[in-house]
């Protein structure tokens, strides 16, 4: 039910308009999540956020999705850098795992370069 009414992006999302694309090419619309990370409601290297209708279904579908919740979300994250869109949430969940339980600034260093 959930699927007909949310969508997640895809890498060639059809619904993306030129000026989106452009937003989306040249990362201009994750400025506003800078913000977020400034005010201490994320961090740079974490856990992609996800949404809360997409947590509870991935959570039903794949148990402890919701671990990923277990630190602050962040900018860019593991399973961002290793998998991209090509991942499901399963295996996002696997790789975030692996970087809260590798967490350190070595790890940090590795997402971030």
């Amino acid at each position: 039910m959930l699927k007909n009414m949310v969508q997640s992006a895809d890498k060639d999302d059809p619904r993306v308009t030129r000026v989106g694309h452009f937003l989306r090419k040249t990362r201009i619309d994750e400025l506003p999540q800078l913000l977020s990370v400034l005010r201490g409601e994320m961090s740079l290297i974490g856990p992609r956020p996800e949404r809360p209708e997409f947590t509870e279904e991935f959570s039903h579908e794949y148990p402890g999705f919701e671990q990923r919740l277990r630190i602050k979300p962040g900018l860019s994250g593991y399973a961002q850098v290793h998998g991209g869109y090509d991942i499901d949430p399963g295996q996002k969940a696997k790789l975030d795992c692996y970087y809260i339980d590798h967490f350190g600034l070595k790890m940090d260093a590795h997402v971030f370069f």
